[in-house]
């Protein structure tokens, strides 16, 4: 008799009359909401400006989640194009399928895009948001147990993973694989924030640090599943995708290291023009009069210079016979 164990939701959606409400999609959009919050402050501390980082999320966010659903489709497609099978079950992103390689690859063209638009360097902005990116993973991560998909082995483990009967899957216990994602994704958040912390890490290492320490654990967690892959070698194709990409994060550091040590004095050019104009003669900054105050030549006319000395001559008529300082 198992005493303990993580249920399972015995729905994965819940109707409002005629509209569905989708834990998968809610976790996704509130995984969203996360990075580009945390991203924003992130980006405002490193002296960008808010709304920036919402701006180019309305590029990274569409192509993220095509790419996404793209590399799901490509390398599952016998889920949707074998005999027996609908294609048009491929464009139903709500039940599931979101590959996160295929939604970073194709969400960086998309930030690229925004960047570009902003003349604002990609690196920079991805350094901001990688935490981000981290966080919204490891909510978006709770979607797949609303779907009841993506567990480990069997096992009888107190935080064994309930699953119940349905369409290519068997009851039992297994382990939460989504739980250790997630789990992993948070501790991947945080190091990030100390190490760009500790190392004031620039130029994309925050981003790649993020990159790698993701598929360190994605390998070992990767390995635990029992969902149908494709295998090279042995090897399920998402291992040897998280060991390639694993080894160029941490090529792109130590090349990056060398190359460009230290962080961007300046990620946004506006902003920096901006701020510089505001302090510049004629600007806004604190160096200008203020509108009600005398000019610096209406106070010296009433200052000490225009008294009269002692032999009835102004200051001003004395010092013109005596050479003036400059």
């Amino acid at each position: 008799m198992d005493l303990a164990y993580i249920p399972s939701p015995s729905t994965g959606v819940i109707n409002l009359g005629p509209v569905p409400l989708r834990g998968y999609a809610f976790c996704i959009i509130i995984g969203v909401f996360v990075a580009v919050w945390y991203g924003n402050r992130r980006w405002i501390a490193r002296g960008g400006t808010a709304g920036t980082v919402a701006d180019i999320a309305v590029w990274a966010v569409p192509f993220g989640l095509v790419g996404g659903r793209l590399y799901h489709v490509v390398t599952d497609y016998q889920l949707y194009f074998s005999e027996g099978r609908n294609w048009v079950d491929a464009f139903k992103i709500w039940e599931g399928g979101l590959g996160i390689w295929g939604a970073i690859a194709l969400g960086a063209v998309g930030a690229w895009i925004g960047c570009r638009r902003r003349g604002i360097p990609l690196p920079a902005y991805a350094d901001a948001i990688a935490p981000g990116i981290a966080l919204a993973q490891a909510i978006g991560r709770w979607g797949n147990w609303f779907n009841q998909e993506l567990y480990g082995r069997p096992t009888d483990l107190p935080w064994a993973l309930e699953i119940s009967e349905g369409a290519n899957r068997e009851a039992g216990l297994y382990h939460p694989t989504f739980l250790y994602e997630s789990l992993w994704c948070v501790g991947v958040a945080l190091l990030v924030v100390w190490a760009d912390r500790r190392f004031t890490l620039g130029h994309g290492r925050a981003f790649a640090l993020y990159v790698a320490a993701y598929c360190a654990g994605r390998g070992w967690i990767e390995y635990m599943r029992v969902d149908d892959a494709h295998h090279i070698l042995g090897l399920r194709l998402n291992v040897w995708t998280a060991i390639v990409v694993f080894l160029l994060a941490v090529t792109y550091i130590v090349l990056s290291a060398r190359k460009r040590p230290g962080r961007e004095e300046v990620v946004e050019p506006s902003a920096a023009t901006a701020a510089a104009g505001a302090t510049a003669p004629g600007g806004s900054g604190a160096d200008e009069p203020a509108a009600d105050e005398p000019a610096a030549d209406e106070t010296a006319a009433d200052g000490p210079a225009a008294e009269k000395t002692a032999t009835g001559k102004t200051a001003a008529d004395a010092g013109a016979k005596t050479p003036q300082k400059s």
